[in-house]
């Protein structure tokens, strides 16, 4: 079907979907620090601090704190000395795998198409 030819209450229950998806992802960092989870299967701070260039400490531990809430990650404190904290996608969070993969996809086909070449 046509993007133009779906019945308006179906149109209305796929933007509500959209809508939120895009309250759970949203903002900059959350895709690229689930892809740095996604890509080791369990990181710690640091780890993700490094792979997510640009983030800060604090908007990093609220990015995390925000996708614990909605289940995308879990969070686990082993007792060593420092303390070590692991974040692992959720069976839920996995689901995403296939989106990021083709946000991936799709990112470098643009770069493509406005710069002219590939990274």
């Amino acid at each position: 079907m046509a993007c133009n030819q779906i019945e308006t209450e179906e149109y209305k229950k796929e933007m509500k979907a959209i809508q939120d998806s895009m309250d759970v992802l949203n903002g900059k960092w959350k895709i690229a620090i689930i892809k740095s989870i996604c890509l080791y299967n369990q990181r710690r701070f640091s780890d993700i601090l490094n792979d997510v260039v640009g983030i800060s400490n604090k908007m990093l531990s609220k990015e995390l704190k925000e996708l614990e809430t909605n289940k995308l990650i879990e969070r686990t404190v082993l007792n060593t000395q420092p303390v070590t904290v692991l974040y692992e996608l959720t069976k839920h969070g996995l689901t995403l795998q296939t989106i990021i993969k083709d946000l991936t996809d799709w990112g470098f086909r643009h770069r493509e198409e406005i710069i002219g070449k590939s990274l």
